[in-house]
């Protein structure tokens, strides 16, 4: 993968807005989807799964066929409707525009609330090097300079966010490619025993966050050329390349690892580098490599915090102030106010936790309000096969049907299983509370802006 030359990310401050959006070639689109599943999830997860046991690799791999089903999913609706957007423009189309505000506004507290998860994620690998005895301000200051970074870049150009965004690709993708190839050399067995630690397992909820950005080409179709062509093979190459890597690599971890050695870690795979290696050296190297594909994610995901609510506003959904542009072509206005939010996310769950805890609780409320759009998508696929049936060939129309309710299936067990079984009283629905809470907050700007909405387009042919 190389660096994208002047048609992949080229976008001139003097250039209209339409040049502008049609920016992303094939490198910069798969780079994208790679780039912003693989942040620092997959490097905190064996931690966040160690209190379950090895039988959470079970669940994982549960998890992966989900996402896959979502990347094929995405691809097909994307190929039919290649609207900025992504799952709300399928779901406003599909249903009106109630439940796509319901879309919009539950992806849109995704995006910047995963922000704040994959920050803290990273900080926990920056404190390898600063802030060893995690005093908590510190943490916090780190974290919020982790947001506003990648928030820069993006109001610095889509040409400077699609350059880091492919480099920062490159070095987290080797990263995890080492694992999942060297690290199996390192394996022992009598670390996957006992199988079942906890008796029960919710590690699918937590896993989901790993693979979130299945979606977001289709999300940023805009900003593709060639929407028909890039969406859906950007889609599924990128989640392909990504679950192999995921799958491997956590499997090389816990068989390096005891799980009472994994459980207590803040940086496992730090961990693993140093137990296969001797010494510190290689757990800081990779600890660098995760600070980098932290970076990236968040370079990715700033991007998509915008880009949703820019769509939902041209539709009359969002206020005016979503969707209009800097002289850079940068939906500013979504970029600032959703770091903020994220950062506002991280100061009130630092108040009573630590970094891991923070960590989990944000974890499974994103997956909480990602399961409702990705839910709303697979119901819109099935609508319009169902009407599409008398036209598709029989294999087509069962292969489309099996995807998409499988996806609907993944994205109701994900919701269900988001509850943090780890903490007892109000802790163990927190995730619920919190996400409840934050789709509240929607009520007031639907009704705020029900007479701006226009209606939705007419459902395109099928493909």
């Amino acid at each position: 993968m190389t660096a994208p030359d002047a048609s992949d990310g080229a976008v001139g401050p003097q250039q209209d807005s339409g040049s502008a959006r049609r920016s992303f070639g094939p490198t910069v689109a798969i780079a994208l989807i790679i780039g912003t599943i693989i942040g620092v999830g997959v490097f905190n997860l064996p931690t966040s799964l160690a209190a379950f046991g090895p039988i959470s690799l079970v669940s994982m791999g549960l998890t992966t066929v989900g996402a896959l089903a979502l990347a094929l999913l995405f691809a097909s609706l994307s190929r039919r409707l290649p609207a900025d957007g992504g799952p709300y423009a399928y779901a406003r189309t599909a249903y009106g525009n109630t439940l796509g505000f319901l879309s919009a506004w539950s992806y849109w507290i995704t995006a910047w609330a995963g922000n704040a998860t994959i920050a803290v994620g990273w900080v926990l690998y920056v404190e390898v090097f600063l802030n060893k005895d995690h005093n908590r301000f510190v943490s916090v200051l780190l974290v919020l300079v982790g947001l506003w970074l990648p928030a820069l870049v993006n109001l610095a150009g889509v040409r400077r966010m699609g350059l880091v965004q492919v480099v920062t690709t490159v070095l987290k993708f080797v990263a995890l490619a080492f694992m999942a190839t060297v690290g199996l050399f390192f394996v022992q067995r009598a670390n996957y025993s006992p199988a079942n630690i906890s008796g029960e397992s919710t590690a699918a909820a937590i896993g989901l966050f790993s693979y979130l950005g299945v979606e977001t080409v289709a999300v940023a179709a805009g900003k593709v050329r060639d929407p028909d062509r890039n969406i859906p093979r950007a889609t599924v190459i990128g989640t392909l390349a990504t679950a192999v890597v995921y799958m491997l690599s956590l499997v090389a971890v816990f068989g390096i690892l005891p799980a009472g050695q994994l459980k207590d870690s803040t940086a496992p795979f730090s961990d693993a580098a140093n137990a296969i290696f001797g010494g510190s050296w290689a757990g800081n190297l990779m600890a660098v490599a995760v600070i980098i594909s932290g970076l990236g994610a968040l370079n990715g995901w700033t991007m998509i915090c915008a880009e949703m609510p820019l769509a939902a506003a041209h539709d009359g959904l969002l206020p005016a102030r979503f969707k209009q542009l800097s002289g850079r072509g940068v939906p500013a206005f979504g970029v600032v106010t959703s770091t903020l939010l994220a950062s506002v996310a991280v100061i009130v769950n630092y108040s009573g936790s630590g970094g891991t805890t923070v960590f989990t609780t944000l974890v499974l409320m994103t997956g909480i309000t990602a399961a409702i759009p990705y839910a709303l998508s697979a119901g819109a696929q099935i609508k319009w096969r169902l009407a599409d049936r008398r036209q598709l060939h029989g294999a087509r129309f069962t292969r489309d049907m099996v995807i998409a309710v499988l996806s609907l299936v993944f994205s109701i067990l994900f919701i269900w299983y988001s509850r943090d079984t780890s903490r007892t009283s109000w802790g163990y629905w927190a995730p619920f509370l919190l996400a409840a809470g934050a789709l509240l907050c929607g009520l007031p700007v639907y009704r705020a802006q029900r007479r701006h909405m226009v209606p939705p387009e007419e459902v395109p042919p099928w493909r």
